[in-house]
């Protein structure tokens, strides 16, 4: 469908409308001037290309032929080169964060890349990717050079573990752990060092501060949260009740005048920070789910029973879980489905035993 206003459409993403005749403008009896000067022009602009890619949207049809071979559309997508439906050759291109945390010279370095080989814009992705939109082609390869020069790569696709995302539990205020430094391990491990494992199909990991999920772990195939496991000091509780007010999800009580906990405790540590009076000492640690998942067939992920209370600890055990998924996982099914047909207690004991990393080995080079 040709746009309402064609003269206009190229401009339509939130810059001001340019006038394409100075006549009227001069003239102020042309009938166009009070149009093209109308405050409400570019709502009406905006308003035609959100028409025309809604057509476009639900109507395959009238959509640009791509003119790529698709044998070349599937090679570039898995190097992280997704089409642009809305053009015949142009791909947007996901760069690699590491965990959403970039430096200004590599944001500099990823400006300039768009702005020479794409649009000159860039979208960020739910695995906080920074998606470059509107490379041709002819430039995919000179952009992956460019971004190589400056210690970028592309990549976030495929059957495979894909792109580490994190909160900024390192410096928010309610963060148990450095989710940057954990996060950039895990990248470094299991992302770029499992970049070649073929996997039954996508692999997500989230680290998370605290108990507030704000990056949901609980909806990754491995989810990481920051935990502090309360402990009871007995000789300094005076039975104020100050942890039980603090408590977010009411489950802390007081007994016998001291502080008691239950099973359903979350280990976000508040009741900690409450106690004034050194009645509530913590065992700092990380909590692991297991067979979370995102989209169409929602499933949140189980938490294991285990406090781990190293990074070492955690690294290994997220080690076991992509091995699990590659020695127990079933071509096309995610990890949610495999620890659902095995079992949540048969996979922790696994994930919790040195059983997977003794067939590491025979587990990486097994046919899928």
């Amino acid at each position: 469908m040709p746009c309402i206003f064609p003269v206009y459409s190229r401009r339509a993403r939130g810059s001001p409308p340019r006038h394409t005749s100075h006549a009227c403008k001069k003239n102020p009896a042309d009938p166009r001037a009070d149009f093209l000067t109308s405050p409400y022009l570019h709502v009406i602009i905006n308003l035609s290309e959100y028409v025309r890619r809604t057509i476009m949207r639900y109507d395959p049809s009238i959509y640009p032929k791509c003119t790529v071979p698709a044998a070349e559309v599937n090679r570039v997508k898995g190097l992280g080169f997704l089409r642009d439906k809305t053009t015949p050759d142009c791909f947007n291109a996901r760069v690699i964060t590491r965990n959403g945390k970039i430096t200004a010279d590599e944001m500099y370095a990823i400006a300039d890349a768009a702005r020479r080989f794409g649009t000159g814009e860039v979208a960020f992705t739910t695995r906080q990717t920074a998606e470059v939109q509107g490379i041709s082609f002819e430039n995919i390869q000179p952009f992956c050079h460019f971004l190589s020069m400056h210690g970028l790569m592309v990549g976030g696709t495929g059957p495979r573990v894909r792109p580490v995302v994190s909160c900024k539990g390192t410096t928010c205020v309610f963060g148990l752990i450095d989710t940057f430094s954990l996060s950039r391990k895990i990248h470094e491990l299991y992302y770029v060092g499992y970049h070649a494992v073929k996997l039954p199909h996508k692999f997500k990991i989230a680290v998370g501060g605290c108990p507030n999920n704000c990056v949901k772990p609980d909806l990754n195939d491995v989810g990481v949260i920051g935990a502090w496991k309360p402990v009871l000091v007995p000789d300094a509780c005076k039975g104020c009740g100050a942890c039980v007010k603090a408590c977010p999800i009411g489950v802390a009580t007081l007994q016998e005048g001291k502080f008691a906990n239950t099973k359903d405790c979350n280990k976000c540590g508040r009741c900690v920070r409450a106690c004034h009076v050194g009645g509530l000492d913590y065992i700092p640690g990380y909590r692991l789910t297991v067979g979370g998942r995102w989209g169409k067939q929602v499933a949140r992920g189980q938490a294991l029973s285990h406090l781990f209370t190293s990074e070492e600890e955690v690294l290994a055990a997220v080690e076991k879980a992509i091995l699990l998924f590659r020695d127990k996982g079933v071509a096309g099914e995610r990890f949610a489905d495999t620890v659902a047909r095995i079992g949540l207690e048969e996979a922790e004991r696994l994930i919790l035993s040195d059983e997977l990393l003794q067939r590491k080995d025979e587990i990486l080079e097994k046919a899928l």
